[in-house]
C-alpha cells in the first residue's frame, strides 16, 4: 500500500472518529501539516509513511492551551496513536510505530522533547510552520476568542512597561512563542520558510502599531526595527 492509500485511510478514520472542539487542531490542520511536510521532505531521505502518520495523528490528543497538563499532550497523543494503529490498522507496519511515536512526542513546543530522527524534525518543523504566517495569525485570534483572551493590552499593547503574558493577551503570544520559532527549526528549508513567515508577523505588528496611533497608511517603523531583529 502506497502513501496516498494510507492518507486516504487516515483521512477516512479521522472523519469517522475524530471530533475535537479545538478549531486550531482539526482534520484540516492535519492535512495542511502533511502538505508542508511533503515540501520539507523534498530531497531528503525520510520515511514518508512515518511522517504521514505522525502528521495525521500528532494532535489526536490536544489539551487546551490553559490546561495544567498541556505539556503532556504529545506523549498522550503518541500513546493513543499506537493503540489506534494496532486496533484499527492491523496491516500498518509494526516496525514503524516506534518512529511514529517519537515524531509525535517531539512535535510539541511545550513538551520540550528534542527530535532525534529526520522524520521527527520534519514533523516538528511542519507543525511549527502552521503557527506562522496568515494561518498562524488566524489561529492565534481564533484560540484567543475561544478562551476569552483579550486581543491586546490597550494601555501597553507591545509590553514596553510590563511583563509579557500570553494567557491574558493574544498579541503577547507573538513574542512569547511565535517569533522564537524560526530559531527552533530543525531543517534548513524549515528555517527559511519560518523566517519568511515570521517577517509577515512582524509586518502585522507594525501595521497594528500604526493603526493604534490613528495611522492607517503606514507601518510603525520602530516596531519593524525592534522585532525584525528578534527573528533573524
Amino acid at each position: 500500500m502506497n502513501t496516498v492509500d494510507w492518507q486516504t485511510r487516515f483521512d477516512t478514520w479521522m472523519t469517522q472518529h475524530f471530533n475535537h472542539g479545538d478549531i486550531a487542531h482539526d482534520i484540516s490542520h492535519f492535512r495542511r501539516v502533511w502538505k508542508t511536510a511533503q515540501t520539507l521532505m523534498h530531497g531528503e531521505q525520510a520515511d514518508e509513511l512515518v511522517v504521514l502518520t505522525a502528521c495525521y495523528f500528532h494532535d489526536i490528543v490536544s489539551l487546551a492551551k490553559n490546561h495544567p497538563e498541556r505539556h503532556l499532550s504529545s506523549v498522550l497523543a503518541a500513546e493513543k496513536t499506537a493503540t489506534v494503529l494496532a486496533q484499527d490498522f492491523p496491516t500498518y507496519p509494526v516496525s514503524k510505530i516506534a518512529a511514529v511515536r517519537h515524531a509525535i512526542e517531539a512535535h510539541s513546543y511545550s513538551s520540550g522533547i528534542a527530535p532525534q530522527t529526520l522524520e521527527a524534525k520534519i514533523v516538528q518543523d511542519a507543525d511549527r510552520l502552521e503557527s506562522l504566517g496568515a494561518i498562524g495569525l488566524a489561529r492565534v485570534f481564533a484560540v484567543a476568542g475561544s478562551l476569552g483572551t483579550a486581543l491586546f493590552d490597550a494601555d501597553d499593547p507591545f509590553a514596553e512597561e510590563r511583563e509579557l503574558d500570553d494567557r491574558a493577551f493574544a498579541l503577547d503570544h507573538f513574542r512569547c512563542k511565535l517569533l522564537k520559532l524560526p530559531a527552533s527549526m530543525q531543517t534548513a528549508k524549515g528555517r527559511e520558510l519560518a523566517n519568511q513567515n515570521a517577517d509577515f508577523i512582524v509586518q502585522f505588528m507594525a501595521k497594528l502599531g500604526a493603526e493604534l496611533r490613528g495611522d492607517f497608511q503606514r507601518l510603525d517603523e520602530d516596531i519593524l526595527t525592534r522585532f525584525a531583529s528578534q527573528v533573524h
